[in-house]
């Protein structure tokens, strides 16, 4: 897969979710939010998921591991995502023609 792909991907997830989610929780995860917004006390519970989305992401990105799953899943980083441009693109090492190691070194 590629860029092009990842970046199709995204799209399309992105306007599956639409504006409003409905998410079914357990008896762990409910217990844990009922506790979050006991003691944080957000104007909606709703803000309480967007900080946890937030977080995630986040640490998904400083631990390495949003990197690790696109260079398997799409053989790209988040920065070439970001960028629209894998890193061939970027240094210009994708326009010349690939060497013929058998000739390199004749004269």
């Amino acid at each position: 897969m590629s860029l092009d792909d990842l970046t199709d991907e995204v799209t399309d997830s992105y306007t599956g979710i639409g504006d409003d989610l409905t998410v079914s929780l357990d008896r762990e995860t409910r217990n844990e939010l009922a506790l979050l917004e006991t003691a944080l006390e957000p104007e909606e519970t709703d803000e309480l998921v967007r900080r946890a989305i937030h977080m995630l992401f986040q640490s998904t990105v400083d631990t390495g591991k949003l990197d690790f799953q696109l260079r398997s899943a799409y053989d790209v980083t988040y920065d070439e995502y970001l960028s629209g441009m894998t890193f061939e693109e970027m240094t210009g090492a994708d326009q010349y023609p690939s060497m013929d190691d058998e000739r390199r070194y004749q004269f």
